[in-house]
């Protein structure tokens, strides 16, 4: 694909990601979360060439530019190949390019977002109390974002709120800092029995897909991490992952530090060379499971809440996130 088709079709990506019209500056921002560096005069320039291919339409200087219907239509059937492995591309470049230390607890993270009436805000939190109490996400924390506000990278649009949870991929980053790289092989189903893994029921690679496995589970109404977290026993968002067998032993330490900072994550370590909930793995590597940090809002989506999820949204600092309860009490009125 040539450049600028690339870059044109990053720029009506990020404005359906965005969910509504956006200028030049929010655009650079988004697409700039993904991994890409653009100049800003870059995005002006293609910008004018979508309008004339009838791709975007300007609003006005203050709004931006919002998608036609012909460039809703152009992001579907844009070339399906060139996107394969996208979301595997974009794990690995996030993670490359967080901060965060596990030692002094300070950096960037990868978030996860979703967008919920300001209204709601109250309802969602009840909503989503069961699922951290019964660990059945990515740690302890969770960030709430008010509109005209920033998350990722992403401006929460008026008259809607933006929750962001930690991302599972950050384990991914975490790891990487301290020189052990990880495998992300599988996005899936979990099913828990009693608190404890049993089996996936379905799996999807991170390396063939143009989307997240979980968002895309989540949306299809696949979960009910509800009845886990009232229970014990359920269907919840998790991944399959391989670490090197030669640092198994720093990883437990690690898994043991996150923990300690709210950011318990992984349901299962392997045996070296084993496989774990019937998954093989490659010679000299051992399988992990980490719980999916978008099950609360799962949980949200079962109760029959409307919802624009956001998973992968980009770097905020670790810092923006604060204890459930701690959210809850400030914001349950």
């Amino acid at each position: 694909m040539k450049q600028s088709q690339t870059v044109k079709l990053a720029i009506l990506r990020a404005l359906q990601e965005l969910g509504g019209p956006a200028g030049a500056s929010r655009l650079l921002d988004r697409i700039s979360a993904d991994g890409a560096h653009l100049q800003p005069r870059t995005i002006r320039h293609y910008l004018l060439q979508l309008d004339r291919e009838g791709l975007t339409r300007f609003i006005n200087r203050r709004r931006g530019r919002e998608l036609t219907p012909r460039g809703r239509e152009e992001l579907g059937h844009s070339n399906i190949i060139e996107r394969l492995g996208f979301i595997g591309a974009k794990i690995d470049a996030l993670g490359y390019r967080m901060t965060y230390r596990n030692a002094s607890g300070q950096g960037t993270i990868i978030a996860n977002m979703a967008f919920i009436r300001e209204d709601f805000l109250a309802r969602a939190l009840e909503y989503m109390k069961p699922v951290f109490a019964r660990h059945l996400c990515m740690g302890t924390k969770l960030a709430v974002v008010r509109a005209g506000e920033t998350l990722g990278g992403l401006t929460v649009p008026p008259g809607m709120v933006a929750l962001g949870t930690v991302c599972s991929m950050t384990v991914n980053g975490i790891l990487l800092a301290e020189r052990i790289p990880v495998t992300s092989r599988f996005g899936g189903l979990l099913e828990m029995r009693e608190d404890k893994p049993v089996r996936f029921l379905e799996l999807l690679e991170y390396r063939g897909t143009t989307i997240d496995p979980l968002e895309f589970f989540i949306n299809a109404n696949m979960t009910t991490v509800r009845d886990c977290a009232r229970t014990g026993s359920g269907i919840i968002g998790a991944s399959f992952r391989e670490i090197p067998t030669v640092a198994l032993d720093e990883v437990q330490r690690l898994v043991r530090q996150m923990e300690k900072q709210g950011l318990a994550s992984v349901l299962a370590l392997g045996r070296p060379n084993q496989p774990l909930l019937q998954i093989p793995v490659s010679e000299g590597r051992t399988g992990m499971i980490v719980v999916g940090g978008m099950n609360p809002f799962a949980a949200l989506r079962e109760a029959g809440a409307q919802i624009q999820l956001q998973s992968l949204a980009g770097l905020e600092e670790f810092s923006s996130f604060l204890p459930f309860y701690v959210v809850r009490d400030r914001f349950s009125g």
